[in-house]
């Protein structure tokens, strides 16, 4: 059996050490994906998720996120949830206390936060209010990535938003989902997601974090997998169940990530960005690959001190 260990993409590194403390305490990979995410959801300087994510185009945060376990594929996962700051933790207590379901949405994610005593807040935080405003006026960054230059379809799917915003009438008021994998002790190993989704999305809209397959699988017999970017991409593609699908059949986890995006690639999308992905296995392998030069993403293992970067392959 393989020695605990936590990974995550681009700033997940904000969560990892609390996800490391607990699986060096023998804790769960389940309890180390939720502390970790939870940290990261309660970053202000992240504009990605939880408090402070970037708005849709009414200028409303709504926020996706789900859970995964390896050992019998159980799934737990919330979407367009509005005024709770820790949607990990909703999609947790959907998996644990309402089994018979695995995802809930919109009024019904929120009346289940209420039911459970969920906190609630004000997501929209004065620096995601303004950065929302510069992003949907002009940029040349990528509208869903890390930093990266902005595609044509980027451009074609700004032009789109900013349509839909002025048709809405939005009151006054680096984006992208994070990835969370832990395997722990026992063996167990859980997958979590958790974003505010596109910016000036439509309101409503459920991209892959919050669906089984696309952004999130987990399956004890070969790995757990999830992405970030360009969401309806996985979710056509079913890219997180295909990476998992690939190891199983002998692929290591770099590679099939890589696979994996490249048939995504070949789907007709004229809002292209780019996409990626992380992988890790029960064994304790783990990789990533990405669209473009100098991806990253991060891991601690019980020798950690701090987060580590390891490159993604790129597509």
């Amino acid at each position: 059996m393989a020695d605990p260990v936590i990974i995550g993409s681009e700033r997940s590194e904000a969560g990892l050490p609390a996800g490391m403390e607990v699986l060096r305490r023998g804790g769960s990979a389940l309890d180390a994906v939720e502390a970790a995410m939870r940290r990261c959801e309660d970053n202000p300087a992240d504009h990605y998720v939880g408090t402070a994510g970037l708005p849709n185009a009414q200028g409303v945060v709504e926020l996706d996120a789900s859970l995964m376990l390896g050992s019998g594929r159980q799934f737990g996962a919330v979407a367009a949830l509005k005024g709770y700051p820790n949607p990990i933790s909703v999609a947790r207590a959907v998996l644990e206390r309402l089994p018979q379901h695995s995802l809930l949405v919109g009024e019904g994610a929120a009346l289940f936060a209420e039911e459970c005593g969920f906190t609630t807040a004000d997501l929209l935080t004065d620096a995601s209010r303004e950065q929302w405003r510069k992003q949907v006026t002009d940029s040349k960054e990528a509208v869903e990535g890390e930093n990266t230059a902005a595609t044509d379809g980027d451009q074609r799917y700004r032009e789109s938003a900013l349509s839909l915003i002025r048709r809405l009438a939005p009151h006054d008021g680096p984006w992208g989902t994070i990835n969370i994998i832990a395997l722990d002790a026992t063996g167990e190993m859980c997958v979590g997601v958790s974003t505010s989704g596109y910016p000036y999305k439509y309101p409503g809209r459920v991209g892959d974090s919050a669906l089984p397959g696309a952004g999130n699988w987990c399956d004890l017999r070969a790995g757990g997998a999830a992405c970030t970017g360009r969401g309806e991409l996985s979710m056509r593609g079913g890219t997180a169940r295909t990476i998992v699908d690939l190891i199983a059949g002998g692929q290591d986890p770099a590679e099939a990530c890589r696979a994996a995006l490249a048939d995504a690639a070949t789907l007709p999308d004229e809002f292209r960005s780019e996409l990626r992905a992380l992988a890790l296995t029960p064994d304790g392998r783990h990789g990533g690959a990405a669209g473009q030069e100098g991806s990253v993403y991060v891991l601690m293992t019980e020798a950690s001190t701090e987060p580590e970067s390891r490159p993604r392959v790129v597509l």
